[in-house]
This record gives structure tokens, sequence and C-alpha cells, in this order.
């Protein structure tokens, strides 16, 4: 059986939405990140990411990280293309060229856009209410991100999706990557595109299932 290590306030979420939409068992795993935690090395701490056992698992330290009959993988975006690759259906990639433009869009998203929209939560979750500070680095990331959202804007011109014209693997790693600057508004107002299609993506069951339980966590 799949199993997913980490809680769904992270980049598990990732894993957690792809295992929905295959439909495949999978036991979870929580692993928190050690900076929540005042002493992540006591006794009484629960397994994080410093966490002896845990960086067995994974000795990068980070989550999440997934193990699949013996093979552990642990960056989430690679983690869900193997995922598809392996389960197959209409999520994963039906030719080579299709296989191309997947690993294309994910590389593009994780080089390009995530180092930008994390910022935001970042400087979200140290400064909630907004400090001039915070406020300024947000400003930044979204002026980073506008010219790049363009560029899938334009894809979206005449896609629904982003290949093959029906929801990929791609459009899952894109979507989860996007979401961290859905704060935003004004930046998806200005990409009507990209805004419709997260809106398709996170319509989906298996993003909602997962959402609910995201919430559920503790902050």
């Amino acid at each position: 059986m799949l199993t997913i290590y980490g809680v769904y306030r992270s980049r598990a979420s990732r894993n957690y939405w792809m295992a929905g939409e295959l439909g495949i068992p999978f036991r979870s795993v929580p692993v928190v990140q050690a900076r929540r935690l005042i002493d992540p090395l006591s006794e009484t701490a629960p397994i994080n990411t410093q966490s002896p056992a845990y960086l067995a698992i994974n000795p990068r330290g980070m989550i999440p990280a997934i193990e699949d009959n013996g093979l552990v993988l642990a960056e989430s975006l690679a983690n869900n293309l193997y995922l598809a690759r392996k389960h197959g259906g209409p999520l994963a990639a039906a030719n080579a060229a299709e296989e191309a433009e997947i690993l294309d869009w994910t590389l593009w998203a994780a080089t390009e856009i995530e180092p930008h929209a994390v910022k935001i939560v970042l400087a979200y979750d140290a400064e909630p209410n907004g400090p001039a500070r915070g406020r300024a680095i947000v400003d930044a990331a979204a002026q980073a991100l506008d010219t790049r959202f363009g560029m899938l804007e334009r894809r979206l011109s005449q896609h629904a999706y982003i290949v093959g014209d029906r929801f990929t693997v791609a459009d899952l790693n894109l979507a989860e990557v996007f979401r961290y600057a859905q704060s935003q508004t004004a930046l998806f107002d200005r990409h009507p595109g990209i805004k419709a299609w997260i809106g398709r993506c996170q319509a989906r069951a298996a993003f909602r299932e997962m959402m609910t339980v995201r919430e559920a966590e503790p902050a």
C-alpha cells in the first residue's frame, strides 16, 4: 500500500489529492514541520521533520515523502508524476509527447512560479495582519508572478486544461503551486483564463475531499 508521510497542511496535500483522484488506497502518517514546534527533539514531540524516525525514511528532512513497495520518493511534484505513470488512466500521459509536456509544465511551475508564490504564503504566515514589510514582500512576489501568469494564460486561452484537453497530473501539480498565490485576487482577475482553470480544478471531488481534511487540521 502507498504510504504518504506528511500533514495535509503542507506540500503533502498534492499527494493526498493525487491519491484521491486515482482512487487508490493509502496510509497517512502525519509528520509535522519541525519549525512549528518549540522543541522538535523533545521526547513528547510529535513525529516531525527532525525526528530520527522520519529522517531514517527521508534524510532530506522535508515533507512529504511517499513509500510504495519499497520505493521512497521525497519531492511532492515528482511523487505525483510517478503515481500517474504507475496507475495510468486519464491523469497520466497518453504518449511520449504528452509525458514531455507534463514534465515541462511541472518543472516550469516548480522553478518559475513556486519560488515567488511561496513568499506570499510565508509572508502571511509570519505577519497575518499585513504590516508594511509583509505587504512589500507580497506585492513584489505578485509583481514577479504577473508576467509568468501570462505564459499560462496564453496556453489556457486555447485549451481548457494544460495538456491533452483533459484534466491531467499537470493540472493537479500546477493548481497546487498556483494555490499559494490565490490570496492575490487582483492577480487572478488579470488572468481570467487561469482563474477559470483553477476553479475547474478545485471543483473536483478529490480536491474538495482533500481540503476538508486539510482545513480540519490544526493551523
